[in-house]
């Protein structure tokens, strides 16, 4: 009995085993990506996770962070071609993501996120379907966590975007919508603040906020916001592109 006894737990260490070993092989690789993140060097982090995926297909930390870089580096390719097939990789592992935990709030802000890519690249009926995502995934991620400033500021986007729509977008999101989702200026505003009273250091947000403010014809804040953020450390590899288009818009706004 003993003999047999000793058998099963051998059996079930060798079983176990595996799973310990990965979980140590994924550490280093995810270490090593948030490295390369923070040297600004997203296309090598995304490799970086993608290699975390492949030994750990159910990663949701990999999953979120392959579809967010896919959105950001998706805008930076040469041919719409190119740009569309970076979001569908997003919207992919952003589904992938969801499938792992459909409460992760940072899952769904993945989601909204690559779907707000695809809406400002595409038309008729792919960018209503994408507008409408984009709405359902940034209000599910913020009302999971209250807390997260990317959600609000996916949501502020939304408000953003839908509130300068042409009077013909408008009525195929009416139609889309069966009545017209309301959108407001006044609520971007609103979302982009609490973003920004969330992590005061995302440096787009205080570009998007600027933008909002100038349509609002408040140029006098939308000039502070972009003073502030030209003044502040780059945290993130796009930073100094955003910081670019600040400089422009504070030619603009004088």
């Amino acid at each position: 009995m003993g003999k047999i006894g000793s058998t099963i737990g051998l059996m079930l260490f060798l079983l176990i085993l595996p799973f310990e070993n990965n979980a140590q092989d994924i550490n280093p690789l995810l270490k090593d990506a948030q490295q390369l993140e923070s040297a600004f060097k997203e296309p090598e982090a995304l490799q970086k996770y993608l290699d975390v995926l492949k030994v750990q297909p159910t990663n949701l930390t990999a999953l979120i962070k392959v579809s967010e870089l896919y959105s950001i580096l998706g805008k930076h390719q040469g041919t719409k071609d190119k740009q569309k097939d970076y979001y569908r990789n997003a919207r992919a592992y952003a589904q992938k993501a969801l499938q792992v935990n459909a409460n992760s709030s940072d899952a769904n802000v993945a989601m909204a996120l690559a779907m707000g890519r695809m809406a400002l690249i595409s038309s008729g009926d792919e960018k209503i379907k994408a507008i409408k995502d984009v709405k359902t995934y940034s209000e599910k991620s913020v009302q999971l966590d209250p807390n997260n400033f990317k959600g609000y500021h996916v949501l502020a986007k939304w408000h953003y975007e839908v509130s300068d729509l042409n009077s013909v977008e408008k009525w195929l999101v009416k139609v889309a919508y069966e009545a017209l989702p309301k959108a407001s200026l006044d609520d971007a505003i609103k979302y982009f603040e609490k973003s920004r009273q969330l992590n005061p250091s995302f440096l787009l947000n205080y570009l998007e906020l600027a933008k909002a403010w100038h349509r609002k014809e408040n140029d006098k804040k939308a000039r502070e916001l972009l003073d502030t953020m030209l003044k502040m450390p780059n945290k993130m590899g796009e930073d100094a592109n955003i910081k670019a288009k600040g400089k422009k818009l504070l030619d603009e706004y004088k």
